[in-house]
């Protein structure tokens, strides 16, 4: 694994952006990988987008999880902040990989994208 992603996936789960609570979430959904027992829950405040459809406006999410999944779960909401929704129930989870940096193992693969199927979840109705 290349030093620099390891460094950033620590980074990330040591000190998770958008960890927390949201007020008044739009959306909200909660998932467990019942492999490992990571838990991930999103919430998010969707705002109107200035015409191009809806955007996450805010995002939070919190649980219990090993490095993988919660930096998997930071990353994600910074890449989604401002984005639009229909895009991000594009993403798929050679993005994931990819926003990660390293090869995961089917069992690693499953924590990494967690955070995705709960926020794609979260974004059913939207």
């Amino acid at each position: 694994m290349d030093n620099f992603y390891r460094e950033n996936i620590l980074d990330h789960y040591k000190n998770p952006r958008n960890f927390g609570r949201l007020n008044r979430a739009d959306s909200v959904y909660k998932q467990k990988n019942v492999s490992c027992g990571d838990m991930i829950c999103m919430q998010v405040k969707c705002g109107s987008g200035n015409g191009k459809g809806k955007t996450i406006e805010k995002i939070m999410f919190f649980g219990d999880g090993c490095a993988i999944s919660i930096a998997s779960a930071s990353m994600l909401t910074e890449k989604v902040l401002g984005l639009e929704v229909k895009k991000i129930k594009k993403l798929k989870s050679k993005d994931i990989i990819s926003m990660l940096g390293i090869t995961l193992t089917p069992t690693r693969l499953k924590c990494a994208l967690l955070p995705l199927e709960v926020l794609q979840q979260a974004l059913r109705k939207e």
